[in-house]
């Protein structure tokens, strides 16, 4: 019953998060979600993609917490609690860091800040380092083959969307600011030397 608790609190932290930030740019007339919006071929194909999986991603975690599924090893579900406080932390502070900049997607019209302060110094996607922590999270406490193929497919969406589409906006964006930035803080986690 614990990680049932755990698991839910975890969710709502992150999508609560994320609803109100998403709520409070449209109020001030951002446009945040852009996933798939003037897009083309494959860069529209992943986007899209990635808006269903990460549509059915929450589907599968609840019904795999209220089934309670989970394989019999105390210490990865254990895991999975830690992954999931420190996947919410690590999303909560990059989407503040961000400030208005925060978008899902990439906008084709508007510029946005080049953050690299604050935990950007450290992880160039925190938000998607965020998910991914999340993701694996209620995994680990509630482990599946259906929760495994949607939280695979969800993290190799969000991988693609990053390599495909963040990096390549960003150097035609910002150009040098970014490809010096990039040269000092790793995809994920770490600082180069």
């Amino acid at each position: 019953m614990a990680y049932k608790i755990i698991a839910i609190l975890i969710m709502i932290a992150f999508y609560g998060v994320y609803y109100i930030k998403l709520f409070s740019q449209r109020k001030q007339g951002i446009q945040t979600n852009l996933l798939g919006k003037g897009k083309e071929g494959f860069l529209k194909t992943i986007e899209i993609s990635l808006k269903i999986v990460t549509f059915i991603v929450p589907i599968v975690e609840l019904i795999s917490i209220f089934m309670n599924t989970y394989i019999h090893l105390a210490g990865i579900r254990a895991l999975g609690c830690i992954l999931g406080i420190l996947g919410v932390g690590v999303f909560v502070v990059s989407v503040l860091t961000m400030r208005d900049s925060w978008r899902a997607g990439v906008p084709n019209d508007e510029k946005t800040e080049l953050v690299t302060s604050g935990i950007y110094a450290y992880s160039r996607n925190p938000a998607f380092l965020g998910f991914d922590l999340i993701y694996l999270s209620i995994l680990f406490m509630f482990f599946n083959w259906g929760l495994f193929i949607i939280t695979v497919s969800a993290i190799v969406m969000l991988h693609l969307q990053i390599v495909h589409v963040e990096e390549d906006f960003l150097i035609k964006t910002f150009g040098e600011e970014y490809l010096d930035y990039r040269k000092k803080v790793c995809r994920y986690i770490g600082r180069k030397r």
